[in-house]
């Protein structure tokens, strides 16, 4: 169990019951009673859809970021194009290339997984996959932006600018900041 190559081990508590205490907008706080051990514990956590986000790649190694304005944080964020998956039955592949056109007016004609994480396990089960996206070009629809997004700038940035912006801690999205610097290790 704790030989081998270094990996999260699947530990499925038994669950008591579940529900719903608080159902949001976007997404629900869920309560939870499960055994662990000889135990039995409740836990409060949100109970997200889960989301994807795309890190475009040019030729040139630069990286497409949109700067979008982020409540909770009251601040203009630059992030990658990204979204909840919350069309039920869509593959999450689907949802990258449906993110990427509607908030970047691009398609790309290769794609592959960066990685893969929850963002705060204590508090969340939500789950974000980061897909690479090279040989991007102009989409053949724009799309009508609303709300926050009626206001998204778009800047391509050099890889090796934003990873100094990352370490130089001048940019704070986790997806952006993961995705960045998993990007320039795998070079």
């Amino acid at each position: 169990m704790l030989d081998g190559p270094l990996a999260d081990l699947s530990d499925p508590a038994e669950l008591v019951w579940s529900h719903r205490v608080y159902e949001g907008r976007v997404w629900d706080i869920r309560r939870d009673r499960f055994r662990f051990g000889d135990h039995e514990l409740e836990r409060d956590y949100v109970d997200h859809t889960g989301a994807v986000a795309v890190l475009a790649r040019d030729a040139e190694d630069r990286v497409l970021l949109i700067n979008q304005y982020r409540h909770p944080i009251r601040s203009r964020d630059w992030e990658l194009p990204a979204g909840l998956l919350d069309v039920e039955g869509e593959d999450p592949l689907a949802a990258a290339r449906r993110e990427l056109a509607e908030e970047a007016d691009l398609v790309a004609e290769d794609w592959s997984e960066l990685l893969v994480f929850a963002t705060s396990p204590g508090g969340s089960d939500e789950v974000i996959r980061v897909y690479e996206a090279r040989g991007v070009s102009a989409a053949p629809e724009v799309f009508d932006r609303t709300e926050e997004e009626a206001e998204l700038l778009l800047r391509w940035v050099p890889l090796a600018e934003v990873v100094e912006a990352a370490l130089a801690g001048r940019l704070r999205n986790s997806i952006l900041l993961l995705a960045v610097l998993a990007a320039d290790a795998r070079g």
